[in-house]
Parts: C-alpha cells; sequence; structure tokens
C-alpha cells in the first residue's frame, strides 16, 4: 500500500473512531494500535508501554499536574469571587467597568489558574449575576467571560503552551514570555469592545427611558467608597502576589517550570488555607480528586497522542504529509493561512491537546523550513485554539456558560461571544503585520536565539 493510501486510511479511521463516541485517548490509542498490529512488525506491539512511556518522560511535562494543582486550589476557592469584586470596585467609574472588571479579572485568574473552564466556572459565577443584575444584556455578559475565559490558555502558566513546547522541541520560557504580548491585546480588544458595547446599551436603555419611561438596571450603578475599595485588597493582593512571585522565579532563572510549578502549588495551598480556611481534609478532597481527575485525563490524552504520532512517524505518514505541503510550493503566507485554517476547522471538533500533539509533526516541518519562528507560530495557534473554546458547534466554554448560567438561551451565548471571535481574528493579523509583538519580549529577556 502506498503511503497516500496508508494516510488517507489513517486519518479516515480516526474520524470514524473520533465520531463514534469513543473517548479521544482512547480512540488514538486503539487507532495507534490497531494500525501496528496491521502495518507493522509484530515485535512493535512489545513495546508499546516503552514508547509510551519514553515519549512521555519529560521534566517539562512533569509540571502539568502541579499548574493543574495551582489552579483547583485557586479555582476551588472564594478567590475569582473576591478578585472579581475588588476589579469591580476600583473600575466603578470607567465607562462599561463592570464588563472592563470582567475581563481584566479573567486575565488575571487565567494567569493564577492556567485553565479556561475554571476561569470562565469562577468568574462567571459571580460576574454574569451581576452583569445582569446592572442592565448588561444576557448575551453580552455570557460573552465576556466566555471569551476572557480563553486567556487560560494564552498567558503563562498554560498547559496547552506546555505541550506546545514539548511538541514543538521550543523553549517553554521563551514561549510563555511571547504569550504575554499577544494575551495583553487580547485584553485591550475585549476591555475596548465591552466599552463600547456598555455605551450602546446604555444609550439604548437611556433613549426608551426618555420615551416611555421603561427603566432599565443600567440607569442605577452602585459605587463604594474609598475605605470599601482599600477592604477589598487584602484578599486579593496575596494571589496576585503569588502569581509575581511563580513567574519571577521562573523567569530570573532561580527555578526549572517544574520547580515553578511545584512552588506555585505550594504557595496556593498555603493562600487558601490562611486566607479562607481551606486546610481540612473535607476540604482539600475536592481538590485533590479534580486535580487527580484532570491530570489523569491529561496524561492518558498526552500518551496516546504521543503514540499515535509515533504510529504516523514509523508509517512516514507525517513525513511524506510534510514533504507533500512543501511540493506544492505555496507562498509562505498561504501557506500558514491554511495551516491556521486547518487547526480552525479541528477546533470544531477537538480539544487543544489533542491538536497541538496530532498535527506538530505534519505542520512544524514546513513552517519550520518556510522560515517561520516556531516560538512565534506557538502563539497564533494558541489564539486560534481559543477560537475554538467559543465557537459552536462544540465551543467548550458555551457549555461551560449554559452550565452556570442555565437560563441564558444558547443562541444568545453563541451570538454573545461571535464578537469576540472577530477580536481575536484581528489579533491574529495585528500579530503578523507586527511579529515582534510576540517575539521582542522573549528575546529581551533571554537573549536573541
Amino acid at each position: 500500500m502506498s503511503v497516500l493510501s496508508l494516510g488517507l486510511l489513517f486519518g479516515a479511521v480516526t474520524l470514524i473512531v473520533m465520531f463514534s463516541g469513543m473517548p479521544i485517548a482512547f480512540a488514538l490509542g486503539f487507532v495507534a494500535i490497531l494500525f501496528m498490529a496491521t502495518f507493522m512488525p509484530a515485535s512493535s506491539l512489545d513495546t508499546v508501554t516503552q514508547n509510551v512511556y519514553e515519549e512521555m518522560s519529560s521534566i517539562t511535562l512533569l509540571s502539568i499536574p502541579l499548574f493543574i494543582l495551582k489552579g483547583a486550589a485557586i479555582g476551588r476557592s472564594d478567590a475569582g469571587r473576591d478578585l472579581y469584586l475588588a476589579m469591580h470596585a476600583w473600575m466603578q467609574r470607567v465607562p462599561g467597568g463592570l464588563g472592563i472588571a470582567n475581563v481584566f479579572t479573567c486575565a488575571l485568574f487565567a494567569a493564577m489558574a492556567g485553565s479556561s473552564p475554571a476561569t470562565c466556572s469562577a468568574i462567571g459565577s459571580a460576574g454574569i449575576p451581576e452583569m445582569r443584575k446592572r442592565g448588561y444584556s444576557p448575551g453580552f455578559a455570557a460573552g465576556i467571560i466566555a471569551a476572557g475565559g480563553t486567556l487560560g490558555i494564552l498567558l503563562p502558566p498554560s498547559i496547552t503552551m506546555i505541550l506546545y513546547a514539548v511538541a514543538a522541541e521550543v523553549s517553554l520560557g521563551r514561549l510563555f514570555l511571547a504569550g504575554i504580548g499577544p494575551g495583553l491585546l487580547l485584553v485591550a480588544l475585549f476591555a475596548l469592545y465591552a466599552m463600547y458595547k456598555f455605551r450602546s446599551e446604555y444609550r439604548v436603555a437611556s433613549a426608551a427611558f426618555d420615551r416611555d419611561g421603561t427603566h432599565s438596571a443600567y440607569l442605577e450603578q452602585k459605587t463604594y467608597t474609598l475605605l470599601e475599595k482599600v477592604e477589598m485588597l487584602p484578599r486579593v493582593l496575596p494571589f496576585v502576589i503569588l502569581l509575581i512571585g511563580v513567574m519571577a522565579a521562573l523567569y530570573g532563572g532561580y527555578a526549572t517550570p517544574s520547580e515553578t510549578a511545584g512552588l506555585g502549588a505550594v504557595l496556593a495551598l498555603i493562600l487558601i488555607a490562611l486566607t479562607y480556611h481551606v486546610w481540612r481534609p473535607a476540604d482539600l478532597r475536592p481538590i485533590l480528586t479534580a486535580t487527580l481527575k484532570e491530570s489523569t485525563m491529561l496524561m492518558f490524552i498526552i500518551g496516546m497522542s504521543l503514540l499515535f504520532s509515533y504510529v504516523m512517524s514509523y508509517l512516514h505518514i507525517s513525513q511524506s504529509a510534510a514533504q507533500g505541503i512543501v511540493g506544492m510550493q505555496f507562498s509562505k503566507w498561504l501557506l500558514l493561512a491554511a495551516i491556521l485554517l486547518m487547526v480552525i476547522v479541528l477546533g470544531f471538533f477537538l480539544p487543544p491537546v489533542s491538536i497541538i500533539l496530532m498535527t506538530a509533526p505534519i505542520i512544524l516541518p514546513p513552517l519550520k523550513a518556510a522560515g517561520f519562528d516556531l516560538i512565534w507560530f506557538g502563539v497564533l495557534m494558541t489564539i486560534v485554539m481559543e477560537m475554538g473554546l467559543i465557537h459552536p458547534p462544540v465551543g467548550l466554554n458555551i457549555f461551560v456558560i449554559k452550565n452556570i448560567a442555565p437560563d441564558i438561551p444558547l443562541h444568545d451565548v453563541i451570538w454573545g461571544v461571535l464578537p469576540f471571535v472577530g477580536l481575536m481574528f484581528a489579533a491574529v493579523f495585528i500579530i503578523c503585520a507586527f511579529p515582534a509583538m510576540a517575539t521582542a519580549l522573549p528575546d529581551a529577556v533571554m537573549g536573541l536565539k
């Protein structure tokens, strides 16, 4: 069988198994073992365990369960609620300040927790009811939280970026730094849109009141005294200091990513014990259980994805696909556009973890041959995968929002997130036009490559 026929068969079987409803990790493992048994020497099946172990024996991957533990500790405490309330109080006088506060809070919480669903759940459970109480339309409130939650896979520490660094064999420290500039760009775009949308809805509410006396909560905004604002800071500042300290330890060269993750996890547990009195075994059990479940799920996906990639490489599918892409002689920007479009389509059905590990052997060699910086591309790919978290049909954050705000119709949530998808497209074009937005900070901190 030719490599082309084998590759088409491999892709078709993968799609069939995935659409059968089998969990992603087991689907990838099943396809890999099936093709090993059919097209590879019989002795290869004896090395499945060894191959998975060797592929996963990366010290960088050790940081994943530790970052998950840090995120679970922060996410399952009241840190998100307190952070949101403090942001709301301090930004009340800014037009659309409540919406902007949600964007900023999502960014800070995402940087602390490193998880998109956790950010949506923690901030949305407090932010959505508050915005709706203040007159914000349900779709607008849902869209802000869903989009803000996506920052969890772009701002460091990001588990998605850890996996990309492993797959692309690039510096994790440089990749984390490269995500900061584009992350701040998205925060700014989201905040500007929140301000614009607030002004638009406020004008409509004000006109309705002037026309027929229709009252809107938009016309009543709570104010906070300086004392009330200051009183909110003691619970928030320790977690912000934790974020800064962990990043300083990593980028200052005082600790490796794995050591930084361990330090962050321990300090997060200490902070929730001191701040929220979460220290009893009954309090810690949900945190540890959630960490164990999510870590196990991710490591299963990673292990099976790496076995899947190993089989693709052994059968020369990934190399032939990469050579075929190069052989088409696309211009470098057309090549980039085609690959990002493929990632967008995959985002309809697959989570970022699977997209990275399944596509890296195919798309990274042509991109490198075309002269693209793989650190820069990792940022672009992450933003495109962020879109997958909030666009239908399988946007994970959309369903997280439906879970915490079940009374908001699904079509309202979808229409609420679509403007933010457009803003992400705009960010991709801006970063393509000004690549230094992603590369300048790593070069300044860690030197030119």
